[in-house]
């Protein structure tokens, strides 16, 4: 499937998955990725850090817009630009939206907007999706690609407008509740996409929310990222003991103990990836993409482009129901 389609596929993209697969990390490189595909996008982050400013060498997110990676240049890139919407500053817009502006400075010095917020349970939920259903509905970008919370939060975060619609007969808070509710069920304006590693634990969970996500919410999944896999050096899954006497003159014993035990490692490594994702094939019918393991702590720019690749083969090798 060409990335541009896949990317025109939904306007929304939410990436979530259990915290420590790489979230943030795919979240950056979807954005990137589409971004290369020609489609402006704007990637928002809930809360500060994270590795995205990181990513892309660029400061700290914050609730001023900022370009993350400028479009144009030789291969038509368009631009990626990034945010942090948090709960304070979806309330505070939200007000503001209502003729509230002149007291959300009171609010927010005294404390009070805290008693708001805390006020209904899923408020805060419901605030920050409203403000991505306005960068929606207000074409600030082809794509908005939110890197949402931690899978065990994810389910209950999309289920925010739910509950408060049951709970509220009418008002603003029902009307936004309402519109976040369609912006969820139409799957030409968001999907869903989930992000695991292929270890047990991992995938276990990414196979519970997807079925809660369709379930309970009834959003549409895009593939599920298998983030982390690693790669075979070339050797290392023929024949190693022709590889180890072709370079023999040049190793010594120790070297060639080392080398077995590397390759041994790897292997097994790569042997318990792959049966995990075949188990992730058989329990849950989605699409796959797979991303590369990166043999870093902190990965840059370079990194990026690398998982961007990864992503762009992938998703040209989807079919076209697969999206």
């Amino acid at each position: 499937m060409d990335p541009a389609r896949f990317f025109a596929a939904s306007r929304v993209l939410i990436v979530a998955g259990k915290g420590g697969v790489g979230k943030s990390t795919m979240s950056a490189a979807l954005a990137r990725t589409a971004a290369r595909a020609g489609l402006s996008t704007l990637l928002v982050r809930l809360t500060p850090g994270g590795p995205i400013s990181r990513l892309f060498a660029q400061p700290e997110l914050t609730g001023l817009e900022q370009t993350l990676s400028a479009g144009g240049g030789p291969n038509g890139d368009a631009d990626v630009r990034g945010r942090l919407v948090t709960p304070d500053e979806a309330l505070s817009q939200y007000l503001a939206d209502h003729g509230l502006a002149r007291i959300t400075k009171r609010l927010v010095s005294t404390g009070a907007i805290d008693v708001v917020t805390t006020a209904a349970p899923g408020i805060r939920d419901l605030l920050v999706l409203g403000r991505v259903k306005a960068f929606e509905a207000s074409s600030a970008a082809d794509l908005v690609v939110l890197d949402a919370p931690a899978a065990g939060h994810a389910v209950s975060f999309l289920q925010s407008p739910t509950g408060l619609r049951g709970a509220v007969g009418a008002g603003p808070i029902a009307t936004q509740a309402d519109e976040v509710l369609e912006l969820l069920a139409d799957p030409a304006r968001c999907r869903v996409m989930l992000v695991t590693l292929a270890e047990e634990t991992p995938v276990n969970e990414v196979v519970e929310t997807a079925f809660a996500l369709e379930d309970e919410i009834g959003v549409a999944l895009g593939p599920v990222i298998v983030n982390g896999l690693v790669e075979l050096p070339e050797g290392l899954d023929g024949d190693l003991d022709s590889l180890v006497a072709a370079n023999a003159p040049q190793l010594s014993a120790t070297d060639i103990a080392e080398l077995r035990n590397a390759a041994a490692f790897r292997l097994r490594w790569a042997t318990r990836q792959h049966e995990q994702v075949a188990r992730l094939r058989q329990l849950l019918p989605l699409a796959h993409l797979t991303t590369p393991y990166l043999f870093t702590t902190e990965p840059g720019p370079t990194e990026l482009e690398h998982l961007s690749s990864a992503l762009t083969v992938g998703i040209g090798e989807l079919g076209e129901d697969d999206a």
